[in-house]
């Protein structure tokens, strides 16, 4: 191979591997045709509230979830969903633990089971922990991907301010933004499409505020 060869070589390697670097930390698509809103600001049309006994209700343009007694609680969309973007706002009023399943799915109501919401969940975490916009697998599997040793992730999430959301599920490729900050890059296929909820995790406190909860669908892979 001659040297110019060589060089070209050189420079096309390097521009791979750069690429690479840019495409891992690029931030949420910022294109907001084609979303459609998922909560009007008015009314909990389109949702329906599931499992335990925490409250969700409309305040000047925000759904409101308060700690309640019995377990994890869930505002779920009637609607079920494959391939899409989803943004929301959301803001910790009262510190706890919270999160925003989707590709999610429930089990059948019984008497000894309230049917159990499972599936993805982006994380809210308050902790000293950090692990906002984390995946978590609810019911199931349990983290899949967290922040442990991540510093810059877990300085994403602003705990007493509003906070932007960003999911994007295409196929089997998830990954997360937290204020525009890449947080999770997952490759996995245990759920092609399902609904999406606002948790309220059980405990003796916490309320947490949802707005300009939108998505736009891109198909089914």
């Amino acid at each position: 191979m001659t040297l110019a060869l060589r060089a070209c070589f050189a420079t096309l390697i390097v521009s791979f591997v750069a690429a690479s670097f840019v495409n891992a930390s690029e931030g949420p698509p910022k294109d907001d045709a084609g979303f459609v809103p998922l909560f009007d600001g008015k009314t909990l049309d389109g949702w329906k509230k599931v499992v335990g006994e925490a409250t969700y209700r409309v305040e000047d343009g925000k759904i409101v979830g308060e700690v309640g007694p019995g377990p994890n609680t869930f505002l779920r969309t009637e609607k079920t969903y494959g391939d899409f973007v989803l943004k929301v706002e959301l803001k910790l009023e009262v510190p706890g633990n919270s999160g925003i399943q989707f590709r999610s799915h429930q089990k059948p109501e019984t008497d000894k089971n309230p049917g159990r919401v499972y599936g993805y969940q982006m994380e809210v975490d308050p902790t000293d922990r950090k692990w906002s916009g984390g995946i978590y697998d609810e019911g199931r599997r349990g983290w899949l991907y967290n922040l442990k040793d991540q510093p810059e992730k877990q300085a994403a999430f602003k705990l007493n301010d509003w906070n932007e959301y960003v999911i994007e599920a295409k196929g089997d490729q998830i990954r997360t933004w937290v204020n525009g900050v890449p947080v999770a890059e997952l490759k996995d296929d245990a759920d092609a499409e399902g609904f999406i909820a606002l948790q309220v995790h059980s405990g003796k406190q916490g309320k947490i505020l949802w707005r300009n909860i939108r998505i736009k669908e891109l198909g089914k892979k």
